[in-house]
């Protein structure tokens, strides 16, 4: 066989990998917009899919009533599942390269625990004079960058690996768990209890303005992400081999260091901690389409955003009439996820 023979052959393999990596992408798409229909639908008063559908289109006959349920109660919360999930997967996705630790993500590395204490300090000082719907989300924003300040000035300091930023924001997870959990034992039953209903992740205070705001920092976090695509697989292939290529390695883990904070931060002050999307979401991505960063991110983002849409849809269906914090469904779910991930026989994208 030629040179040029091989070469039309490698050629024609790699394009058909691409092929079959945009059909695993696009799959997934439609996946999560049929359980954002599902998400929708699900609620005290049962509607259809195909009611749900009328609605949202203006096409066909529907009631004033069901309009009004699907518009302006239920997909503001349908949509921030999807927004929040895909903020979690994107960041766990880039922590997990950066630091080229499949355990690494926003939770693990303490950034959800110091939001969950800042809002909880809101709580248990009544606002600091500001009313509890801006508080809140202040509090667990300002904490949650906090905590990204102190993995940031890690990065910065020279001869300082990937395995000491993880352990850093391991102590981080531990500190901050701590000093909630002193918070609740300090504060009266009341108080506890919504500090622990904030805790377990919860979508019901969505509104349209801020899916607007945590739609906005969203998107453009990914892109800039998407900007350093390239960046970060020569990054996979080792810190020295990157640095060769002309990456400057300091400098991308700081700039993605912050992006994922001020992302993870924004989602998370206004739904409250919710574990595991951006450790297990990176996985199924790395499974279906490998780690080229062209498709991984958004694999991350769009299996990011289905899971939190499908932990929606379980939490308003294991008691009818009842809603359950959706990050007790991730976390019940996603438990055993992990532990089949670690256990599975290993696969790779194609």
């Amino acid at each position: 066989m030629t040179i040029a023979a091989r070469n039309a052959g490698a050629i024609a393999a790699h394009r058909k990998r691409e092929r079959k990596r945009r059909r695993y992408v696009f799959n997934f798409m439609v996946i999560m917009l049929a359980s954002l229909i599902f998400d929708v639908a699900t609620g005290p008063s049962m509607l259809s899919p195909l009611e749900v559908v009328r609605s949202l289109t203006g096409i066909g006959e529907r009631a004033a009533m069901t309009d009004s349920i699907v518009r302006h109660l239920r997909l503001p919360m349908a949509l921030m599942a999807l927004v929040v999930g895909a903020a979690l997967g994107a960041g766990g996705a880039q922590m997990q390269t950066l630091l080229n630790n499949p355990m690494a993500s926003p939770y693990t590395l303490g950034m959800a625990a110091a939001a969950g204490f800042g809002a909880a300090l809101s709580l248990a000082f009544g606002g600091f004079g500001l009313d509890a719907m801006i508080a809140v989300p202040l509090g667990a924003f300002a904490f949650s960058m906090l905590a990204a300040l102190f993995l940031f000035m890690l990065a910065s300091m020279r001869r300082v690996s990937a395995e000491t930023i993880i352990l850093g924001g391991i102590a981080l997870l531990f500190l901050f768990q701590s000093l909630l959990s002193l918070i609740q034992f300090l504060s009266s039953p009341e108080l506890s209890q919504q500090i622990l209903f904030w805790l377990f992740g919860s979508l019901t205070k969505a509104t349209w303005p801020t899916l607007a705001l945590t739609a906005g920092v969203t998107f453009v976090c990914c892109l800039m992400l998407m900007a350093d695509s390239w960046k970060l697989a020569a990054l996979r292939m080792g810190e020295m081999r990157a640095a060769s290529l002309g990456v400057n390695v300091r400098l991308l883990r700081m700039k993605i260091l912050v992006i994922v904070a001020i992302m993870t931060a924004t989602a998370t002050s206004f739904v409250g901690v919710i574990g595991f999307i951006g450790l297990v979401a990176p996985h199924i991505a790395r499974m279906t389409v490998g780690e080229d960063q062209r498709f991984y991110l958004p694999m991350s983002v769009i299996s990011g955003a289905l899971m939190l849409s499908a932990a929606s849809v379980l939490s308003k269906s294991i008691v009818p009439g009842a809603l359950f914090p959706v990050g007790i469904v991730t976390a019940i779910v996603g438990v055993p996820f992990l532990l089949w991930l670690i256990f599975a026989p290993r696969r790779r994208g194609a």
